[in-house]
């Protein structure tokens, strides 16, 4: 019998000079990077919690603490290959992700093909099963005044 579970995952971390931007796996050519005890990747971080959270298997933080020495300046596509191990301990795989990255500047949009092409080669999936979509929120909030960026994650998962 197959079973199907779903998660979801939001993230956020701050923009500040002095950070390489890491999104979805690639480094995106900008002035400024995210603030985190990792690369900061919330794309990745987004989907972690989503995974973990269609196995209820609590959440990233709980699996990879920011207090840990091991995990500061970690490279998220580590924490997703692990996320995805641990996911399979309970017999699941991916069905999909359905993602949002949230950010004014800069445009994403451009950077989405090889962010999937860099998603599905750590998953081990086909690029088709990551859906990811890029938005601004129109100047409101701490995006709006390109003090951070967020980014949404919906996953399928299948036993």
């Amino acid at each position: 019998m197959n079973t199907f579970r779903v998660g979801f995952g939001y993230d956020v971390h701050r923009l500040v000079p002095g950070r390489d931007l890491w999104m979805g796996g690639i480094l995106i050519p900008y002035e400024q990077g995210l603030l985190g005890h990792s690369d900061a990747d919330v794309l990745i971080h987004a989907i972690c919690d989503a995974l973990l959270g269609a196995a209820n298997m609590r959440d990233i933080g709980y699996h990879f603490p920011d207090t840990s020495a091991e995990t500061e300046g970690m490279d998220s596509k580590i924490i997703l290959k692990e996320t995805i191990g641990l996911i399979a301990t309970k017999g699941y795989r991916l069905g999909n992700i359905d993602a949002t990255i949230c950010a004014e500047r800069p445009k994403m949009n451009p950077h989405i093909p090889q962010m999937q092409q860099c998603l599905a080669q750590v998953i081990g999936c086909d690029p088709d099963q990551i859906s990811i979509k890029a938005t601004t929120t129109e100047k409101l909030g701490f995006v709006g005044r390109q003090e951070g960026i967020a980014a949404y994650a919906t996953v399928l998962i299948c036993r």
